[in-house]
């Protein structure tokens, strides 16, 4: 369970760091470049053999990784713009949300368990979500900017399910770096494109914060991959726990950290959370 557990604590980092981004206005757009090509650079330091070109174009995962790549930045953005535009809280409800689609895909494709404890187990988990990420009244006003939590979790549904049934089971840290260097890319096309048409200048403060997500970032898909990979554990088991634990945490990290307002019916939800995850990992 430590992966799991490494996991959780890396994608609730990359949340908070968000929220950063907008107290310290940095440029999004910068730091998430940056931050591809740390997650980049730490796979390849995690990865023990000679990295080939050739060998890794004609890999039965490339295609997949190309189109993850995109779907990684694009995403990255989505939720930079929805945890700014619509608060911390909506940007983490609206991707964890999203578990329903790795956990349906888990119990149709690998024919995982289910009765009647986990059927309950996963809908208090779904419930849960909802409730600790509900705030009370405050400034965001949803229906301005509802497209971005939309996208966003059909978004992360796509990239947790295809991340797990792509990802080589002896190969995590190359097929990591090789999606990180295709967003770092693409991400660089659009810096240029922007450098020129817009003038827009690099601001040396996305260095850090960029730096920074990386390494969560990284370390939020490793320990994942890793978790999923733990024998005894099914899929849709590990997204439950993943996701219900990090948007609870979320909560009460926005409590303490940026001084978010936090309901009864926040708790509430975060007592539901965890009789889900009990009923979820018990069999």
């Amino acid at each position: 369970m430590i992966y799991l557990l490494l996991s959780i604590l890396s994608s609730t980092g990359i949340f908070v760091l968000f929220k950063l981004y907008t107290k310290y206005k940095v440029n999004t757009l910068q730091a998430i470049v940056i931050n591809y090509v740390t997650a980049c650079v730490a796979g390849l330091f995690f990865y023990n053999g000679e990295v080939n070109i050739s060998e890794i174009t004609h890999s039965n995962w490339f295609n997949a990784a190309i189109g993850l790549g995109f779907l990684f930045i694009a995403m990255f953005n989505v939720m930079a713009l929805t945890a700014q535009k619509n608060g911390l809280s909506v940007a983490s409800v609206a991707s964890k949300m999203s578990v329903i689609i790795p956990i349906a895909f888990g119990i149709y494709v690998y024919n995982e368990s289910i009765n009647t404890q986990k059927i309950i187990g996963i809908i208090l988990a779904l419930f849960a979500v909802y409730l600790t990420s509900t705030k009370p009244k405050d400034n965001t006003v949803l229906t301005h900017s509802i497209f971005l939590p939309v996208l966003l979790f059909f978004g992360s549904g796509i990239i947790d399910t295809s991340v797990n049934h792509y990802a080589p089971d002896d190969n995590i840290p190359l097929f990591s770096a090789t999606i990180f260097a295709i967003s770092a890319t693409i991400g660089f096309i659009i810096l240029s494109y922007k450098s020129i048409k817009q003038k827009s200048r690099f601001e040396l403060k996305s260095v850090p914060f960029g730096i920074a997500l990386g390494i969560v970032n990284y370390c939020s898909i490793y320990f994942l991959l890793k978790a999923l990979r733990v024998d005894g554990f099914e899929s849709s088991s590990i997204f439950t726990i993943n996701n219900v634990i990090i948007v609870a945490t979320s909560t009460l990290i926005g409590l303490w950290l940026f001084k978010e307002r936090i309901s009864n019916k926040n708790w509430i939800g975060i007592v539901i959370a965890i009789i889900s995850i009990i009923l979820v990992t018990l069999k």
